[in-house]
């Protein structure tokens, strides 16, 4: 493998490995205030590139993807008052099987609206063929805009979590939600701006990378799939290990098509959930409390 072919595989891996880390990271959002795994997340990274793409034929880029955003946090912000919230002491097995449900219906929503077709956002900067050349790298402008705003979001997430008020009731809530409650936190609205935070980070996600990957109704699918592979090799809840995780995966399927072809690439990720969850279900930087999945 010559060097340059070298770095645009790392490349093309950094890339997927952030998308990654960000869907991961909404699932720990979710996981942290309920304890349950959100399964419909992938599917607010397809929603909000889809209604970008939409709002893009009558808005300007910047607002067609800030119209998305706020639109796909509303979705989620309505999946948790309508189906988590008005139940009472529900169990961890019923609230999976309600966001596999809410997944189904997204989907079957998005099929409906945008139909089977394949779409994508137009590029931020030049076109498919534009890319800057640094050494033996070639990098797509559309690249450095999903590395750039993925960053980003992990950089907001963390400030948000451990410099703002609201943050800090957030983490109170994770640690010891009684307690919390004692304290006057409102536990329930905590757990709604969860979903808000997670479908937002996912809507931006989905806008990023869909003039590269284009968006499709079923493609929340295998982004889930990523994203919970990426969570549990980081450890259920631990965010900043999720990123190295998201990153590893990201790599590791961008060289393992130097190994196997291209239909079985997403075998890498399976292949890697499974092997983690018999040697270590707790994940590389995970602790016991994960090990509740293991009951599913």
């Amino acid at each position: 493998m010559s060097l340059e072919l070298f770095f645009q595989y790392l490349v093309a891996g950094i890339t997927y490995g952030a998308v990654y880390a960000v869907v991961a990271i909404g699932f720990n959002i979710i996981y942290n205030s309920t304890g349950i795994i959100n399964f419909a997340q992938g599917e607010f990274v397809m929603l909000g590139g889809m209604i970008a793409i939409t709002f893009a034929q009558w808005l300007p880029l910047f607002w067609a993807i800030v119209a998305a955003v706020a639109v796909t946090m509303l979705i989620g912000a309505l999946m948790e008052l309508c189906c988590i919230r008005w139940l009472r002491e529900p169990g961890i097995l019923q609230m999976l099987i309600i966001t596999i449900g809410v997944s189904i219906l997204l989907r079957e929503a998005a099929l409906h609206l945008w139909g089977e077709g394949i779409h994508s956002l137009p590029y931020f900067y030049g076109d498919a063929i534009t890319a800057w050349t640094f050494g033996p790298v070639r990098l797509s402008p559309q690249v450095a805009w999903v590395l750039l705003a993925c960053a980003l979001m992990v950089l907001g997430l963390q400030l948000f979590f451990n410099r703002s008020p609201l943050g800090r009731e957030m983490r109170a809530c994770a640690v010891n939600r009684t307690a919390a409650l004692l304290c006057g936190v409102k536990a329930r609205n905590m757990v709604t701006l969860s979903f808000v935070l997670s479908a937002g980070m996912g809507a931006l996600a989905g806008c990023m990378i869909s003039p590269i990957t284009y968006t499709q109704y079923d493609s929340g699918a295998a982004l889930a799939l990523k994203g919970f592979t990426a969570a549990i090799i980081g450890g259920l809840g631990n965010s900043m290990a999720a990123v190295a995780a998201g990153l590893l995966l990201g790599i590791l399927e961008a060289f393992s098509i130097t190994l196997v072809p291209l239909a079985f690439q997403d075998a890498v990720s399976v292949s890697l959930l499974l092997l983690i969850l018999f040697i270590k279900p707790h994940g590389l930087f995970g602790s016991s409390e994960a090990a509740r999945l293991k009951a599913f």
